[in-house]
Parts: structure tokens; sequence; C-alpha cells
């Protein structure tokens, strides 16, 4: 999407359903995390982190955005890897986004934001998005590991609703991304 954000995991909400396999829901957290857009995504995070300052104590210059670019490429593929593979393994569900792609554009939105707390299962019921919220959980809590002076609870509750934040804004753009891409790029909408 966009050229910057993969897009191995969308699906239509009308679409028969079709469970994965355990390989496949691995191969869709791999081919998130290493697809090259997404390190040009963790460039510019780590840009934004490095002009406000986060994460003061990697400090500035080239070794402080070097450590912020490690911090977020390592972010973003423990986050997509737990929430996208080993999560939805464990249990059993559907790691995939089913786009609604009809309906008014807060309808939509509301829907879309609201997938990182809804799933489906294994058997195409819905059900809470255990695997989201505890693979960000987790992905919060590994954080530890690589951001020294930011283990507290209020800084792994911060980096737990940004990515949560962040995988919100994803599936919104993924609704919206076919309707957009008709209309500016192809000028006719899909039927």
């Amino acid at each position: 999407m966009l050229g910057i954000l993969p897009n191995y995991r969308a699906g239509e909400e009308s679409d028969p359903f079709t469970p994965l396999s355990v390989r496949r829901k691995f191969y869709i957290g791999y081919k998130d995390s290493t697809d090259y857009p997404i390190f040009f995504l963790a460039a510019g995070l780590a840009g934004l982190a490095q002009l406000t300052n986060q994460h003061d104590e990697f400090g500035g210059g080239v070794k402080g955005y070097s450590q912020r670019l490690g911090g977020s490429v390592a972010d973003q593929l423990i986050g997509n890897f737990m929430t996208e593979s080993i999560m939805p393994v464990l249990l059993h569900e559907d790691p995939r986004y089913f786009r609604r792609g009809h309906g008014g554009i807060w309808s939509r939105t509301g829907y879309a934001a609201s997938r990182v707390f809804i799933a489906r299962n294994d058997h195409g019921k819905t059900t809470f998005n255990f695997a989201e919220v505890s693979g960000n959980a987790i992905g919060a809590a590994v954080g530890n590991a690589y951001y020294p002076g930011e283990r507290r609870l209020s800084d792994n509750f911060g980096r737990f609703y940004s990515q949560m934040a962040t995988d919100a804004f994803s599936q919104i753009l993924k609704e919206f991304w076919p309707d957009i891409k008709n209309k500016y790029f192809h000028g006719k909408p899909k039927p």
C-alpha cells in the first residue's frame, strides 16, 4: 500500500472464509517483516524519534540514530511475528484483516479500527483479538531488553499503546486503500 506498508494479510469480509494453515500464518509474519518498505518506515520512525529526542538514553548523532533505528526495526519484527504468526497459531486466531468495503466513511473507519480488538478464530467465528492484544503486550515487554532507560510500567504501556494505535491506523489504510487506488490511479471504481 502506497509503496510503504506491506499488505499480505487483507481479505474481503464478504468472501467465503478459508482458514489459514500454521505455515501460512508464519508466511504472513515473515513477509510483513522482510518486505523492503518496512525498513524505510523504521528509518522514518527512528528519524522522528531522533528529532523529538525519544529514547533520550541513546543520545544524539549517528550512534543515537543507529540505536533508535535498531529499536524501531526490532519493534516491528517482534510485533509482526507475535501478532501475525506466533500468537495466532497458539490461540487459533486468524491474523488477517477482513475489509468491509461498503458503508459510510465513519462506519468503515470504526469497523477498521475496532479490528485490533475483534478478530476471527480459525473457524471463522468472531472473537476478541487475543493474538493482537497479547502479541503487542509481549512485544512491549521485550522492548525492555533494548530500551534500557524505559523499563517502567508506564513505558511498557506507552509502547503497547503506540503499537496498537499503529495497527489500528494500518487497518484503516487497508480498508480505504482499494477505493483510493481505484479513484485516483485507475479512474473507475471496481464493481
